[in-house]
């Protein structure tokens, strides 16, 4: 059985490193103005650092400039690529054709990979692009798997496929948007969206009859999200999509948090390890349990099974987990009093559960006592008032440096 990439989202370098320590074989990341998420923490010499430490652990990594570029941007572009070309990062992924052109001639030992944002939907399509020097095609989120297994069946056999198998869908054709950029001059193909397709709508209906009054279409008080997609998912689909041979399976979230990351990562990576070791077996329902804990919208397989399938909109307009957050990220070790990050409130008698890497079942505990990280004085709770708030805390298990916790609300 062929064994895919497990490639996560790495909006700075911190993510990256926990993308790694939960189970991702690859990254994908990019600085902010030339990638499409201009609100990444992500700047030059965050990317050096990035590709430096994914080679020296024997990782991979993909850089992404994927915006599509006005005249003025090039410049950036070209020194961009210059750079790439002494870094030698995997691949850099980009869908404008002249963007392109630019790699060839200025990073031509680095493998281009051809984004979804070319929206990718055929052999030819991928054809075309095995033609014109990419090594990897990604594919637009909007095929069935009937469609996928055929290119897998008649594509250059060195032509790899990557697809998205988790993480926020577009209303749009695998986002090419303009619904932001009309509402917010925030352009989502240079990086800058403002997610408008997930704010909620009034609705207004013209009475025929009385041209001009505008009768309200009743929702709830806070309007109808209607073009807000829900989460991709195809966790029940993974074993066949592995046994299709895609090269990559890619989980979106660059602007998402750390937790998000280890959570979704470390998911996707038992359930490919354990389809692999023991595929007759296979049940997805206890990694959908993990990533239901984690999910800030609806899940949906979206047109990967059925083409007609219409349960991909969040009407309801829910951004957010009512049952779990993010509480913290172990800075140190000991066994009397570890030192933790907190990223949200935390109390005397909170549940919280420790993501375990490479290891499906969280473990949970309460905490019994807290100590403040200075004066080590007992505590009854904590706020994170400043970036990098810290706790000690008594952990029931051996931990390592990083791992996540996360509390039940």
């Amino acid at each position: 059985m062929k064994k895919p990439e497990l490639l996560a989202p790495a909006g700075s370098f911190e993510k990256a490193k926990t993308a790694f320590l939960y189970g991702a074989d690859a990254v994908y990341c990019g600085t902010s103005s030339l990638s499409l998420r201009a609100r990444a923490d992500m700047q030059d010499e965050d990317l050096k650092n990035t590709i430096k430490y994914a080679h020296k652990i024997g990782k991979k990594i993909y850089i992404t400039l994927n915006i599509f570029a006005w005249d003025e941007k090039y410049k950036e572009i070209i020194n961009m690529a210059k750079k790439l070309e002494k870094l030698k990062p995997d691949g850099i992924i980009a869908a404008d054709v002249g963007v392109i052109e630019v790699l060839k001639k200025h990073a031509p030992s680095v493998p281009i990979n051809i984004s979804t944002q070319a929206n990718i939907i055929s052999l030819h399509d991928c054809n075309f692009w095995y033609k014109n020097g990419a090594k990897r095609v990604i594919m637009a989120r909007e095929m069935n798997k009937e469609q996928l297994r055929y290119i897998m069946e008649n594509k250059p056999k060195d032509l790899e496929v990557e697809i998205f198998v988790h993480g926020a869908i577009c209303f749009a054709f695998s986002g090419r948007c303009f619904l932001s950029d009309f509402l917010s001059c925030r352009s989502a193909n240079l990086g800058d969206c403002a997610q408008s397709c997930r704010w909620s709508y009034n609705l207004y209906a013209e009475e025929k009859n009385n041209p001009g009054e505008l009768m309200p279409i009743e929702t709830d008080e806070h309007g109808t999200s209607i073009f807000s997609s829900k989460d991709l998912c195809l966790i029940k689909e993974l074993p066949e999509i592995v046994d299709m041979g895609i090269d990559s399976l890619k989980i979106e979230g660059r602007l998402k948090t750390e937790y998000y990351i280890a959570s979704v990562v470390n998911t996707y990576r038992n359930a490919m390890d354990d389809y692999q070791k023991d595929p007759k077996n296979y049940n997805a329902t206890k990694y959908l349990k993990e990533l239901e804990k984690v999910k800030t919208r609806g899940l949906t397989t979206f047109y990967f099974n059925d083409r007609t399938n219409t349960d991909i909109q969040e009407y309801g307009g829910r951004q957010y987990n009512e049952n779990y957050e993010f509480a913290g990220k172990v800075v140190e070790y000991t066994e009397e009093k570890s030192i933790i990050e907190i990223k949200n409130k935390l109390q005397v008698g909170d549940i919280l559960e420790i993501i375990i890497p490479n290891q499906i079942e969280p473990y949970a505990f309460k905490i019994e006592q807290l100590w403040n990280d200075e004066t080590d004085e007992k505590i009854d709770d904590i706020s994170p008032g400043v970036k990098g708030q810290k706790v000690k805390m008594k952990l029931p298990i051996q931990c390592e440096k990083d791992w996540i916790l996360r509390r039940k609300k």
